[in-house]
Parts: C-alpha cells; structure tokens; sequence
C-alpha cells in the first residue's frame, strides 16, 4: 500500500475511534543526571562524568510549578521522566505524592526498567509505566542502548500489569532501524498489552555518532504511525515533533495521532512555532484542546493559595512560577 493511501485509511480508522481532537503533551523532565550515560543518540552520553558533583535534579517546587501550569493551561502529562538513578525510591515518592496532591492525577513513570518492589511503592501515584525501548530491531538496540537492555523492561510490564497498571513504549525513529521492524513492533505490543506508544524522531545531538545523521522524513515517520494506527486502531499515539517540523504536523495526525510532543512549549511558548502547531491542528481538521499561545486570564495567586501545602512551599513554587509565566508573557508579547 502506497503512503497516500495508508494514511487515508488511518484517518478513517482514528475518527471512527476517537473524537477529533487533539492536544499538547508535556513531558516532565525532572534531572539532567543519569547513571548510564551512554545511550548513542542522547545528550547526556556527551557530558563528562564527575561523580564529585551532585547530581543535577530539579528542585520539588520548580517541577509543581510546571505541573500547575501543565493543568491550567490544558497540556496532558505525558510521562515524569529524568535521567536512571537520578533519585532516590523515597525522594521520588515524595515528589509523585506531591504532585498528586497538586493535581488529582496520577502520571505515566518513564524512568528506567522498575522492579516489583518499586513498582509497589509508586503505584498510588502511578497511571503506568513507560518502557524507554528505543528500538525493536534487536541488534541495533544493542549497539545504541548497550546499558539499557529491553529484558528488564519487558520483565516491568508483565508485574506492571499483575498491578494494574498500564504499559507504554517510546520508539525513536531515525537510528537505523526500517519498516521491516514493524512486525517485531506489534509482536511487542501484542505481547505486553501496550496502550500507548510515543513515535518520536531522531534529534541529532553534537558529539554522538548520530551529530550528523538527517532526521526521519515526514514521509517515514507518518509511515509508522499510519501503519500503528490500522494495525491498533484503539492505540494511544503520540508523535513527538521539535520546534524544526512543526510544519509535519497536520500529516502526522492524518496519519493517526493523538497528540503531539517533545515541542519546548515554555520556552517556545506564544512564538511563531507555537501558532503553527495551532494552525497544523486546524489544517488536519482537529479541535485543538488547551493552548500554547495565548495565557489565559488566571488568578495565579490564588492558585497557589490553594495548593495543600505549607505557607513556605508555596511561597517557593510561586518564585518558580512568576519566572515561568514571565518568561511566556514576554514571548507572546513579543510575537
């Protein structure tokens, strides 16, 4: 089947299952540490390694500073992440019940392969588990992800589900993997009941061996999510674009879709890029939920006043907040 026509047939199938709309997710990054370090294609694998330093975490009130902003403005959590090893078990508890307490929600995890126990712990605060997969095609994820092997993922799933959690993939498309990994893929989703998936595509970054590999085309990376999309047609996709294809968008939930991420929406926040991902939503004819443009009229004051923590917490996620919101007005008030 052609691309054109695969992508006709996905759209059929995605509004003959959801509604037609779509929304930003945001992706909560909480560390720029991990203990691995040397996966191919990420930035953290180019950093040197200086045990003597602390590890490099965000703070609790810049991160609930993020989620309220995430809630009010209408942006989806797609997942907590950060780097392996990055927190402790019992601090990463106590900032997932926070944020719980902060929104009434509980979070996909994307933090490494979980074991049992572990998973017990973050279940009360937990939606599901992510699975940083990477790649299907086997040898290839041993030559990227050399100290990150899929067993331990696949091992999570199965005492995620005795659980009752939900199963997740990420999938970054453009390290050298081809449409015939699409059957290892589904056996993958097949297997581990996986809801949702996030197609992303290789962002080259300086001084990994992919610095100056091109990124999947639009053509290639609508490919996987049609193919997805009337393979699953209920699947959770999400493809996860940079602020350098925004202009893809409109084909990308043609091909199927959900929801879109990976756009640095607080930086880029009221910018020409951000009107485009509006504009690409409408053009694709979906209803475009929250926003990315435009700060709604919000007592954020009061917001915080209401948060059910203590009077000198509050006082520092508000200081988090006004340079977030600072930073947002000025770019809208720029564009």
């Amino acid at each position: 089947m052609k691309n054109d026509e695969l992508i006709v047939q996905a759209k059929k199938v995605y509004a003959e299952n959801f509604p037609l709309e779509t929304c930003f997710e945001r992706a909560i990054f909480f560390s720029w540490h991990c203990d691995i370090r040397d996966c191919a294609y990420c930035f953290m694998s180019t950093q040197k390694v200086d045990d003597a330093k602390p590890k490099a975490v965000r703070s609790a009130e810049s991160l609930l500073a993020e989620l309220l902003i995430c809630g009010k403005l209408g942006w989806d959590v797609g997942f907590i992440s950060g780097g392996i090893g990055a927190f402790g078990k019992g601090a990463f508890t106590d900032l997932l019940k926070k944020m719980h307490e902060l929104s009434g929600e509980k979070f996909w995890l994307n933090i490494g392969a979980l074991d049992k126990e572990t998973l017990k712990e973050y279940a009360p605060y937990a939606k599901g588990v992510v699975g940083s997969i990477e790649t299907v095609n086997s040898k290839l994820h041993n030559k990227v992800c050399p100290s990150k092997p899929i067993e331990p993922y696949l091992e999570m799933f199965k005492e995620a589900e005795k659980l009752g959690l939900e199963r997740a993939i990420t999938i970054i498309l453009g390290l050298g993997e081809s449409e015939e990994d699409f059957d290892a893929f589904k056996e993958m989703i097949n297997t581990y009941k996986i809801s949702k998936v996030h197609l992303y595509g290789l962002n080259p970054q300086k001084g990994t061996i992919f610095e100056t590999s091109k990124p999947p085309t639009e053509e290639y990376q609508a490919w996987w999510i049609a193919k997805a999309r009337t393979t699953f047609p209920k699947l959770d996709i999400q493809c996860g674009i940079w602020e350098d294809r925004v202009d893809r968008i409109s084909t990308l939930l043609d091909a199927g879709a959900n929801s879109i991420s990976k756009f640095p929406a607080l930086k880029r926040f009221g910018t020409d890029f951000a009107k485009e991902i509006e504009k690409q939503a409408e053009k694709a004819q979906r209803k475009f939920n929250g926003t990315i443009t435009i700060l709604p009229g919000i007592d954020w004051d009061a917001e915080i006043n209401n948060l059910p923590f203590e009077d000198t917490f509050k006082l520092k996620i508000k200081d988090k907040l006004d340079k977030y919101l600072s930073r947002m007005k000025k770019n809208q008030n720029k564009e």
